[in-house]
């Protein structure tokens, strides 16, 4: 893990029961870490992996192909949008 133990500065108060700590425990003991690296090393990967997939936008292949056709071909600018440009130039 990149993260060193000097840069961890937060906390997470996590409540288990018996049974659970026991486990936790032993299976950290198993893979030679301290239970805050073992859940570390168990959870984050599966953190990143459920935030980029809630991140992801996945169109389809109608819609992917609207897309490259507005990026080629955009369309002319509205009034409203020039008016809002003009606006928007005008505060700086």
């Amino acid at each position: 893990m990149a993260t060193s133990d000097a840069a961890r500065a937060d906390r997470i108060e996590l409540r288990v029961t018996k049974e659970e700590k026991r486990l936790l425990a032993a299976a950290a003991a198993y893979e030679r870490l301290d239970v805050t690296s073992f859940i570390m090393r168990n959870v984050l990967p599966a953190a990143r992996e459920i935030v980029e997939h809630a991140e992801r936008i996945v169109l389809s292949a109608r819609d992917s192909a609207r897309i490259l056709k507005l990026l080629e071909n955009p369309p002319k600018p509205t009034p409203a949008l020039l008016a809002a440009a003009r606006r928007r130039s005008q505060r700086r």
